[in-house]
Parts: structure tokens; C-alpha cells; sequence
């Protein structure tokens, strides 16, 4: 205590002003999470720091301990919005693992369906009875799977008429403006 007399005028003044500076510094470097997950290491390593720059004037810091910290409140809405936008971004990304995950299932399941004769057709009938035991205005129209393989059929061969008539047509426009410009 007398080396702190005789090298500094007023040394609890010198030492509380020393620790606010200290701790501020300190506190200024780390993310608000950081601070509050490990308010004891980071009090510990501010109590180390501050006993160190006093050890010149033979005051031996025994404790300290972070109680209260005051957070301004624009700073307040800035982490805010941070941590929305990160639980934003964690809801996204757990959105889109379980779209992988049903994507990958529903792969899995139309290979097993394609396997087996006959498992497609249950899996139809099996939907159509659990819509029919909904009590909602739910109607359901049975088109047998032949029905629409052969609306394709005939779509496809509509298609096939309608380009065949359409690359004629080009060819009977080339005759007749071959004719016209013949002297």
C-alpha cells in the first residue's frame, strides 16, 4: 500500500478507472454471445490483465466479477435482428435437409412401387380409401392407369400428325415460289 501511495496520488481512484478502462477494452473486443457464455474466463482474464498494470504500484487485485452489462439500445436492435436473421437461416437450412431427406425417401419408395408388379396399383387403391374416409366435399374421380396411357398414346401421335403437316407445308411454300421466279 505504500508503493501505491508514493507512485500514484490517488491510487482507488487510479485503480477504479484503470479496471473500467481495462474492462471496457476487453468487453469491446468480444461478440455479445462470447461475453455471456463465459462471463467468468473473460472476468478472470480482465482480473489477470488489471493485476499485472497495478503490480508496479504493489496493489494485488484478489477478485472481479463481471455483474452488469448495459447494452445500448440501437445496439440492442442490431443483435436483434441478427439473431432473427440467424434462426431465419438455421429454419431454411433445417427446411431444406428435410426436403433432401424427403426427396431421397420418395426416390426410394417409386423404386420399390417400380419393383414389385402390382405395388403401384395397391398404393393408388390404399390413397383412394384414405381420401374416401375424409369428411370433407373431397371428390374423386377413378381414371383407370390404361385410360391415360392411352390419352398419351394419342397425344403423342397428335403431335407427330401436327409436325408432319406443318414441315409439308414448307415444302409445298419452296415448290411454289420456285415456280414463281422461273422465266
Amino acid at each position: 500500500m505504500s508503493k501505491a501511495i508514493l507512485e500514484v496520488q490517488d491510487y482507488y481512484n487510479a485503480i477504479s478507472q484503470l479496471a473500467q478502462t481495462t474492462m471496457r477494452n476487453s468487453i469491446g473486443e468480444r461478440e455479445l454471445d462470447d461475453l455471456l457464455q463465459n462471463r467468468s474466463e473473460i472476468a478472470e482474464q480482465i482480473k489477470t490483465e488489471l493485476d499485472n498494470k497495478t503490480d508496479k504500484w504493489g496493489i494485488d487485485v484478489s477478485a472481479l466479477e463481471l455483474k452488469d452489462i448495459v447494452i445500448p439500445e440501437e445496439l440492442k436492435r442490431t443483435i436483434s435482428k441478427e439473431a432473427e436473421a440467424e434462426r431465419e437461416k438455421r429454419a431454411v437450412i433445417i427446411k431444406a435437409e428435410g426436403d433432401k431427406l424427403a426427396a431421397n425417401n420418395l426416390s426410394a419408395a417409386a423404386k420399390k412401387l417400380a419393383e414389385t408388379p402390382g405395388a403401384l396399383h395397391l398404393r393408388t387403391l390404399q390413397a383412394i380409401n384414405d381420401l374416401s374416409s375424409d369428411q370433407s366435399n373431397t371428390t374423386i374421380w377413378m381414371i383407370p392407369t390404361d385410360a391415360l396411357e392411352a390419352v398419351k398414346g394419342f397425344s403423342d401421335v397428335m403431335k407427330k400428325t401436327a409436325q408432319d403437316k406443318a414441315s409439308t407445308e414448307v415444302e409445298i411454300d419452296n415448290t411454289h415460289g420456285d415456280d414463281r421466279f422461273q422465266a
